[in-house]
């Protein structure tokens, strides 16, 4: 049986690669298989006590809130059809962030709806699924379970999206992605492209935006290595009007007898580097990295984290740090305690807009 689309599938390869969170920790529930068709179920569910004090404003506030990655349901397909295997995911991802705001009207988003075509050749993946521009960047953060940095009111943390790293956007794509090629893999789409230059439908886009990541993962003397490195092109207009948009992306991860040591940064022009989408932007630069460190030691890991952002094209500089630590009660439930020192300036004139320290002690659990 060929289920390679369910550990490609975007939550499940995020969390498999956690350090101290295998794949099999994480694997989905089997509701049926039979006759070369495969159907199962995976969740996440989180919730952490947050205790928050903004220097500028002097004040300090609780809540109770989801951590960077939301609460997710996902169904997974696979049928064996001769020399193929077809296969598909749908994700519903919720807030629970929204409690007072809007009590009985939680917001539902689908970050992936897609179907994959598997086989000696490689994957081709159609659909809705995250980008490939900055993927590895996200999903191997070592603190992609916690909390990280704050995030906007009514939704999610931000982690290190916007000090270290851009979010790869989920978007209606079609791409190809290569067998392991003795650790060696290769995938590039074509991607629904921004509106970049208005922000409204009257830009015109007259080729998709183009996105490629390559990936190495190998074992040297009993130390796991794993580089990437990915990018984004897009050009849209509007009258006499062009933007282009580049980024690129990249990272190194080695992990060995517990300890991980991990870099990435980017370099994009013409992009916001926080959130990806439709919306007027100069070619302005914007630049940014992350460093971390974690070490595992029985059920537990200790994770120390620290990204910048430079974003011309916001006129903003970020920086943020974290101290983490992750404890697996078993392999379906664990416990996070972290703090954060969060602080961005205005870039032109140096003054400082925010400046906050966040308390976070949570509890996850899987299936």
């Amino acid at each position: 049986m060929n289920n390679n689309n369910f550990r490609k599938s975007g939550i499940a390869l995020a969390l498999a690669t956690m350090a101290g969170f295998s794949a099999g920790s994480h694997a989905a529930v089997e509701v049926y298989n039979q006759d070369g068709t495969v159907f199962s179920v995976d969740g996440y569910f989180n919730a952490f006590y947050v205790n928050r004090d903004d220097k500028l404003a002097d004040t300090r506030d609780s809540r109770i809130k989801m951590g960077f990655l939301p609460n997710t349901i996902g169904f997974n397909f696979s049928k064996e059809m001769g020399d193929l295997t077809l296969g598909g995911r749908s994700s519903f991802w919720t807030t629970i962030n929204d409690s007072l705001d809007t009590p009985t009207d939680t917001a539902i988003d689908v970050r992936q709806f897609y179907a994959t075509v598997d086989g000696s050749f490689g994957q081709v993946l159609i659909g809705k699924d995250f980008g490939l521009y900055a993927r590895s960047n996200i999903f191997l953060d070592e603190i992609l379970m916690g909390f990280g940095s704050p995030g906007l009111p009514g939704g999610v943390s931000f982690g290190n999206i916007r000090a270290g790293y851009p979010y790869p956007t989920p978007s209606a794509q079609i791409t190809y992605r290569s067998p392991d090629m003795g650790g060696l893999k290769i995938a590039a789409g074509v991607l629904d492209p921004a509106d970049t230059v208005s922000g409204t439908a009257a830009d015109e886009n007259a080729a998709p935006r183009f996105e490629s990541e390559l990936t190495y993962s190998a074992n040297l003397n009993q130390v796991a290595l794993t580089g990437w490195v990915n990018g984004r092109y897009q050009s849209a207009e509007n009258g006499a009007t062009t933007v282009d948009s580049t980024g690129l992306g990249y990272g190194v991860k080695a992990s060995v007898a517990g300890l991980t040591l991990a870099a990435s940064g980017f370099t994009s022009s013409g992009d916001n580097p926080v959130l990806i989408g439709n919306g007027a932007v100069t070619e302005d630069d914007a630049d940014g990295f992350l460093v971390q460190a974690s070490y595992a030691f029985a059920a537990n890991r200790v994770v120390l984290s620290y990204g910048e952002t430079d974003a011309e094209i916001l006129d903003l500089e970020t920086e943020s740090t974290t101290v983490g630590f992750f404890h697996d009660v078993n392999s379906n439930f664990k416990l996070v305690a972290e703090y954060n020192m969060y602080e961005d300036r205005n870039r032109t004139n140096g003054n400082t807009t925010t400046e906050a320290d966040t308390i976070a002690l949570g509890a996850i659990v899987t299936f």
